[in-house]
């Protein structure tokens, strides 16, 4: 039996427009799940709107700026983060030799050049475009955008970024340059949630790699329920003290 996908009216803003109801965003039957708008600028404001009812912006060079809801959403929830064995070895064995430093927003810039660089299992380009990495360096500029980098030997090996309104984190990309230095960052990120009472990690998709990590499916619902909660609590205060490491290694 063939299913045929439909397309429904698409939602075009103007840079003064709110971002429509993420409940509008097209369903499972559409030939783009997920979609709610498209344009609108990428402004800090508009960022900061999208981010709060759990939009992000994902498009390639050429194409207009597209704002996504997706359902499912995956979250990682931080206290079902899984440190497998290997890696808990590796990150044991690099403290000990005092060999790991996380950092955090010492080279934002660099951080999501980096994100944008890498190489992607079944992608031929980026969505990490210049209009991108520009947004999301003057979101940082703001306080909200945020690089968690694993400093080996001395030298940046991997890393991460993300947004975070109050204690509601949303995780963007990771590049590494030495095997599983991404997840030690990401490590390094839970750690630090865990210290500071943030309860979980917006992975936006679905993927393997996410779900051997703890990463599981929530309902929209619960999402957006979990980000008006946790937005309205105190931020986060973006430092690592090695005792964080405690949060993930004594458990």
């Amino acid at each position: 039996m063939c299913i045929v996908k439909h397309t429904p009216h698409l939602i075009q803003l103007s840079a003064d427009d709110p971002l429509p109801d993420p409940h509008s965003a097209w369903g499972s039957d559409t030939v783009a799940p997920g979609l709610l708008a498209i344009g609108g600028g990428l402004s800090v404001d508009r960022l900061l709107q999208a981010y709060g009812q759990g939009c992000f912006p994902w498009y390639s060079e050429g194409q207009p700026i597209m704002w996504w809801f997706t359902d499912p959403r995956m979250v990682l929830q931080v206290n079902h983060f899984r440190l497998h064995h290997s890696l808990r070895k590796i990150l044991t064995n690099l403290l000990k030799l005092q060999r790991l430093e996380i950092r955090i927003d010492q080279s934002f810039a660099r951080v999501i050049q980096e994100c944008a660089q890498s190489n992607r299992q079944g992608q031929s380009g980026t969505w990490i475009v210049k209009e991108m990495i520009e947004a999301y360096i003057k979101l940082h500029q703001q306080g909200y955008a945020h690089s968690v980098e694993a400093w080996i030997d001395g030298q940046l090996a991997g890393g991460l970024y993300c947004v975070s309104i109050g204690r509601a984190v949303f995780g963007e990309s990771m590049f590494t340059h030495q095997t599983n230095a991404s997840k030690l960052a990401l490590a390094g990120l839970v750690a630090l949630c865990r210290a500071q009472q943030a309860d979980w990690i917006d992975c936006q998709q679905n993927t393997q790699h996410l779900s051997s990590l703890g990463a599981t499916e929530i309902p929209k619902q619960q999402f957006l329920a979990d980000i008006s909660h946790a937005s309205r609590m105190g931020s986060m205060v973006w430092e690592f003290e090695p005792i964080y490491w405690n949060h993930i290694l004594q458990r």
